[in-house]
């Protein structure tokens, strides 16, 4: 079967620098990139480059350029009518990938180009990291921050610091203020490398260093499908990647920014803000807090994954409750939006395409647990005169007899796993009670911050909802 290859040349500008070229920037960024060019007339093209290079001596995994930089993204999931929706798009935008371990000449390079006004990267949580070990003549150096900063040192000095020629950077990388974490990760290396101090301030003033969230499931090439997709599109793609219909691109910045970009008139996902905040706090109350309190009363209701636990008759209705009457009133943000986005939620894990096992979901639960659920019952007693939220309490409850470690193989760190192997034994003998397990574990300040037995009532509610769960199970517990 034919490749996918263009069919006119390369024609649009170079204007983003991507460090990053796995699934999730492909089926988030890039598609997005596509339609704006489509749409508004952003007219951008974009260089890929891999943030970690092939080492010397070794050849670097197939590019993009195989395919001249083009590759498909098949949205599938349930839109907002809760409807079946499936399509596919040809991108275009990406013009050609650089390994920096083969092709660091032409990755410098591109700091003399007056063009190029953007960077984008998203290169795990661990990416934006720094050392004192990478150098200013290392090509290429080891970390993406010290890559980076080479970059802009050269064009720092290629155009004598012009003011207009400073990049507008949008890190993707999932950690708290990823603007302002890569900014101070540039000026590390420009003090480790004594650069001349006026880079500095250009840093500073020319250069705009936007925190950001990003939001969708890409789970990269269906293998299952494989051959229907090639039927459906006459062509092989080995670089298509499949993405849920939902996304959100939040960004926190002046508002330029988004004429920058071209948002007005996009018809895009893409909200420009001047505080992230409230969006994070949405984000992991309700999206991650929602999947933490539905894992352990899933499994202990015997389910496997999330789409069949949201449409089961008992669990569904709860964790839609759960959600609607303890986690929502227990953020600061208008109710109205928080609703429109927990419907979204519920869609999103209801999504036939994807299958998501709750087993998956449930390693490091407690660490989870401790900042996606444990915060809001906190806020939603605090809020009403010291009344628990039942449901959250009794995911809370369930979590512990989760990992009394008989409903799945658990994986946690040694500390917790090794608590739970010695107290839940204790337990079943006699020798503890349920109530001091409980007492026990929110006892536990390095996980919760605090001894949470200090919480009016907390300790007897944790203890209770476990002794009805192990006495009528979780079902007769859900209504």
């Amino acid at each position: 079967m034919q490749q996918l290859k263009r069919s006119t040349p390369y024609a649009l500008p170079i204007k983003i620098l991507q460090f990053g070229q796995g699934n999730f920037m492909r089926g988030f960024f890039d598609w997005q990139v596509d339609l704006l060019n489509e749409r508004t007339g952003l007219n951008a093209g974009v260089v890929v480059v891999r943030p970690r290079g092939a080492k010397p001596g070794t050849e670097s995994a197939p590019l993009l350029d195989t395919q001249d930089g083009l590759f498909t993204v098949l949205v599938r999931g349930l839109n907002e009518a809760g409807e079946a929706v499936k399509a596919y798009r040809t991108v275009e935008c990406v013009q050609r990938e650089i390994d920096p371990g083969t092709g660091w000449a032409d990755y410098l390079a591109l700091a003399a180009n007056p063009e190029l006004r953007f960077v984008v990267s998203n290169t795990t949580e661990a990416g934006i990291a720094v050392n004192d070990s990478d150098r200013i003549d290392d090509a290429p150096p080891a970390t993406f921050p010290a890559k980076l900063t080479q970059l802009l040192v050269k064009r720092f000095e290629a155009f004598q610091g012009a003011e207009d020629k400073g990049l507008l950077l949008l890190p993707c990388e999932l950690i708290d203020q990823n603007g302002p974490a890569l900014k101070k990760a540039v000026l590390h290396f420009a003090r480790l490398w004594n650069v001349d101090p006026a880079f500095d301030a250009w840093i500073d003033t020319a250069c705009t260093f936007c925190s950001t969230l990003v939001d969708r499931i890409v789970t990269g090439y269906p293998a299952g499908d494989a051959a229907q997709i090639r039927q459906e599109l006459g062509y092989d793609d080995p670089f298509l990647v499949a993405a849920e219909y939902y996304y959100l691109f939040v960004i926190q910045g002046p508002s330029w920014v988004g004429d920058e970009l071209k948002l007005e008139g996009a018809n895009l996902n893409v909200k420009l803000v001047d505080d992230i905040t409230p969006y994070k706090k949405r984000k992991v109350g309700i999206l991650n807090g929602g999947h933490t309190t539905l894992v352990p009363v899933a499994l202990l209701a015997g389910l496997e994954a999330v789409g069949p636990s949201v449409d089961d008759a008992d669990v569904g209705p709860y964790l839609a409750a759960a959600i609607d009457e303890e986690i929502i009133p227990a953020l600061e943000m208008d109710r109205a939006e928080l609703e429109a986005f927990a419907a979204d939620v519920l869609l999103r894990f209801r999504n036939p395409s994807i299958h998501h096992r709750l087993a998956s979901i449930a390693l490091n639960s407690w660490s989870k647990f401790a900042a996606r659920v444990m915060p809001q019952i906190l806020r939603y007693a605090e809020l009403n005169d010291g009344r628990l939220p039942r449901r959250l309490v009794l995911a809370l409850a369930a979590t512990m007899v989760l990992y009394r470690g008989d409903v799945i193989e658990l994986s946690d760190d040694p500390a917790t796993l090794a608590w739970f192997k010695d107290a839940w034994p204790q337990v079943d003998s006699g020798a503890q009670s349920v109530a001091e397990l409980a007492a026990g574990w929110l006892a536990n300040a390095k996980l919760w911050g605090r001894d949470l037995n200090g919480v009016p009532g907390l300790t007897d509610a944790v203890g209770a909802a476990i002794e009805q769960i192990r006495k009528q199970g979780i079902r007769t517990l859900l209504g």
